[in-house]
């Protein structure tokens, strides 16, 4: 009697676990957590079930863009590209304005799609019941990852790292700008340039760097679920075992690719306005870009590869070894014996077709990057280098090379 009442119990303790393990996987929240998220919590500029993007957007936008262009006035008004002005400045609108603004409304987007990725796993289900317990500890370390102090710390430091770089490249700078004057004693460094060195750079620096770190503690979960048991099917129709859905997981990046192509395409339209590059240099700059950014997303991607091909490999044997026994059994259904005849007589026997499966698993990719998938994200890398080439070279050919790029 007593084992009897024992086993409910045993499985309502497993069902229990398995739930828990279940409820941990969704947990994985990409935007939320850390020191910069809790200082933001505390100020009220976002809640834990809400992260207020577009709100936050404005205010730091106002705070990185705007507050230089106020202590500028009245010389921001100006549209004196020759002089320096702030209007007319691309690297200032890329970094301040459309950068930092990208990297904030990034986060609802990244979160979201990180997040439904995740827990396809759990709803398909992909995860071997053995799995879920290492998986649920997985995100849990990554949840740690993701909350380090350390991390936050060092992209700050890095962050200053950049603004003390700037200082000194300002200093050095030879013509007049908003952010210098330059006079017979040397530069003299605006309110305005003061912002940016102490406030609006290291802001930018610090949301980029920061967005990428959480990208890697991302990367690093997916290549630990990667090496765990997954009940992949060789014959899946997406042609991936079941794994296409995580193809799309970098379009969930666009904006925050947008908003660091951006600020990369400024500083090559700085050199395009002095007609300092060619097109052919350009367009190795758009190309290396657009390889940087694929390889970035197809890192976390490639450890589904191994599990992928070692399932095409098996499925094929399996498969051929089933289409084998089918197509020897229609063969003496019609010619009353084998071609290739064995010593012992085969029994007849029902052995369902496996031509078809046989065949889409012979067509399953084992690569689950692909154009198709990633031309979102391609956009959102080039675009900005399209936009920064239109002001010097033709518009022609800068659309011919976005097209021959977008279409690789």
């Amino acid at each position: 009697m007593g084992k009897v009442g024992t086993e409910p119990s045993a499985k309502n303790a497993t069902a229990a676990a398995d739930a828990v393990s279940d409820a941990r996987l969704a947990e994985f929240l990409a935007s939320h957590g850390g020191p910069f998220y809790e200082l933001q919590r505390r100020l009220n500029l976002l809640h834990d079930n809400a992260l207020q993007a577009g709100q936050r957007a404005v205010l730091f936008v106002a705070i990185a863009w705007g507050v230089p262009f106020l202590l500028g006035l009245p010389g921001s008004l100006s549209l004196d590209h020759s002089a320096g002005a702030y209007l007319t400045d691309p690297v200032v609108w890329a970094r301040f304005f459309v950068g930092i603004a990208a990297f904030i409304l990034a986060e609802q987007q990244v979160e979201l799609g990180l997040r439904t990725k995740l827990r396809q796993f759990v709803r398909a289900p992909l995860l071997a019941p053995s799995s879920i317990p290492d998986a649920a500890n997985a995100v849990t370390k990554a949840l740690h990852r993701r909350d380090s102090r350390t991390a936050e710390l060092v992209c700050l430091g890095f962050a200053l790292a950049g603004a003390l770089a700037s200082y000194y490249t300002l200093h050095m700078a030879d013509g007049s700008n908003w952010a210098v004057n330059h006079t017979a004693d040397g530069n003299t460094i605006t309110l305005a340039g003061w912002w940016t060195i102490c406030i609006s750079l290291p802001l930018f620096i610090f949301l980029l760097l920061r967005g990428i770190w959480r990208h890697v503690v991302w990367a690093q979960l997916l290549r630990r679920i990667a090496n765990l048991e997954l009940r992949l099917v060789a014959a899946h129709p997406d042609g991936n075992g079941g794994l296409a859905f995580m193809s799309q997981y970098p379009n969930a990046y666009a904006l925050f690719i947008f908003g660091m192509s951006s600020a990369i395409a400024a500083g090559i339209a700085k050199h395009l306005l002095r007609e300092e590059l060619s097109t052919t240099t350009f367009t190795v700059f758009m190309g290396v870009w657009l390889a940087i950014v694929i390889a970035f997303f197809a890192y976390p991607l490639s450890a589904f590869s191994r599990p992928l091909a070692k399932l095409k490999a098996d499925g094929l044997l399996l498969l051929g070894a089933q289409a084998t026994r089918f197509h020897r059994a229609a063969e003496r259904k019609v010619l009353g014996r084998n071609v290739a005849p064995d010593n012992d007589p085969e029994p007849d026997e029902d052995v369902a077709d496996s031509t078809k499966l046989f065949e889409t698993t012979r067509k399953l990719s084992t690569i689950l990057v692909s154009r198709a998938a990633i031309v979102p994200l391609a956009a959102a890398a080039l675009i900005p280098f399209a936009v920064a080439g239109a002001t010097r070279l033709p518009f022609k050919e800068v659309f011919s090379v976005l097209k021959k790029l977008l279409l690789l």
